[in-house]
C-alpha cells in the first residue's frame, strides 16, 4: 500500500513538473513572438517622415559632369527615395534656352512623368527660380512675377506635385517687404488653388530667412494652400560685401520652430561631416525634434551642398544620419 501510493505521489510531482516546464515554454514563446511582432511592428513603421531627394543635391553633376537631369528619378531610386523635388533652374536646355515656351513646358512635364513612373517614383514638388521677384516694391513688375509663376503651377498640376517652392525677393525694407510679399503670394496662391497646388516660400536668404517676419508673412495670407519649407541651413539674411560669408545670421533653430506651424515640406540641407556620421553645422537630433514635435509626417527632402564629399556620398551620408536620429527620438 505504501508502495502505491509512493508510486502514485511520484506521478503527481512529475505530471506537476512537466506542466510547469510546458507553461514556462509557452509564456517564453508568447514572450519572443510578442518581442517579434513589436520588432516588425516598428520596423514596418519606420521613421515619421517620407524621403525625397532635392534635385540640387546633384547640381554639380548636372552642370559639371552633363549628367541627363532627367536621370533623376532613376539615380533617386537607386540611392533609397521614394519622393522626387525638382528644381528648374537645372533644365536649361531646354526650358530656358526655348524661352519657356508651352511646347518647352509640355516636353518637359511628359520626359519627368515618364521617368518617375518607370523608377516607381512620386513627384512631391518644384522648385522655382529665375522667374521674377515676387516681394518687389513695383506693382507691375511684381504682378509679371506672378504671372511667370503660373505655368509652374501648371506644370506641378500636370505631374501630380503638390507644390512649387518659390521665393520672396525684391525688397529689403521690412515693412514693404511684408506687404510686398502678401500682396504677390495671395495672388499667385489664388491661381494656384484652381489647380489644387500649393505654393511654399524656403527661408532663402533676405528677410524670408528671418524666421518670425516670414511667419508673420504666412499668418496674413492665411489660405489653406500657402505655406512655408523650412530648410534647416538657409538662415544667413545678408551676407559680406563681395562675398558668400554670412553677415547676419538667425538662429536656425529657433526659425525652423517658427516656420513649422506653417510647413507643408521641409529641406534637410547637410554640408559636411564628421567621423561619427553627424553634420557638423547642425544638430539634426535637434532639428528633427523640432520637426516632429510640430506633428510633420510628410516628406522630408535631403539637400546636399558639401564638397568634401562627393554628392552621391553626401546624399547618402544625409539620408543615413536622418534615419539613424529618426529612431532615437522621443
Amino acid at each position: 500500500m505504501k508502495a502505491k501510493n509512493l508510486f502514485r505521489l511520484n506521478s503527481i510531482i512529475a505530471l506537476a513538473l512537466i506542466a510547469t516546464i510546458t507553461y514556462s515554454c509557452k509564456e517564453k514563446k508568447k514572450e519572443a513572438e510578442a518581442a517579434a511582432v513589436e520588432e516588425v511592428s516598428e520596423e514596418a513603421t519606420g521613421p515619421f517622415f517620407q524621403l525625397s531627394l532635392a534635385q540640387w543635391s546633384i547640381h554639380n553633376m548636372i552642370r559639371e559632369d552633363k549628367v541627363d537631369p532627367y536621370t533623376f528619378a532613376e539615380k533617386a531610386k537607386k540611392w533609397g527615395f521614394t519622393g522626387l523635388e525638382y528644381v528648374s533652374q537645372l533644365y536649361p536646355a531646354d526650358l530656358e534656352d526655348n524661352e519657356y515656351s508651352p511646347e518647352a513646358m509640355a516636353a518637359f512635364v511628359e520626359k519627368s512623368n515618364a521617368e518617375a513612373k518607370k523608377h516607381g517614383m512620386q513627384n512631391v514638388l518644384i522648385m522655382i527660380d529665375g522667374q521674377g521677384n515676387l516681394a518687389v516694391s513695383d506693382k507691375a513688375e511684381r504682378d509679371a512675377a506672378v504671372e511667370r509663376h503660373h505655368k509652374w503651377v501648371d506644370a506641378a498640376a500636370a505631374m501630380g506635385c503638390h507644390a512649387i517652392r518659390v521665393n520672396l525677393n525684391g525688397e529689403s525694407d521690412p515693412v514693404k517687404w511684408h506687404a510686398n510679399s502678401v500682396d504677390g503670394l495671395t495672388k499667385l496662391a489664388t491661381y494656384a488653388k484652381t489647380k489644387n497646388i500649393e505654393i511654399l516660400v524656403e527661408n532663402h536668404g533676405g528677410l524670408s530667412s528671418n524666421g518670425a517676419m516670414h511667419a508673420a508673412v504666412m499668418e496674413e495670407v492665411n489660405m489653406d494652400n500657402c505655406g512655408s519649407l523650412p530648410d534647416f541651413g538657409n538662415f544667413c539674411i545678408t551676407r559680406k560685401k563681395d562675398s558668400w560669408d554670412c553677415a547676419e545670421m538667425y538662429d536656425i533653430y529657433k526659425g525652423v520652430t517658427e516656420l513649422m506651424p506653417h510647413a507643408m515640406a521641409v529641406s534637410a540641407k547637410s554640408n559636411d561631416f564628421d567621423e561619427n556620421g553627424n553634420e557638423v553645422n547642425i544638430d539634426y537630433k535637434k532639428m528633427l525634434q523640432i520637426v516632429k514635435d510640430a506633428g510633420y509626417t510628410g516628406f522630408i527632402g535631403v539637400e546636399y551642398e558639401g564638397k568634401d564629399l562627393s554628392e552621391e556620398e553626401g546624399i547618402i551620408a544625409t539620408k543615413d544620419l536622418m534615419l539613424k536620429v529618426a529612431k532615437e527620438l522621443k
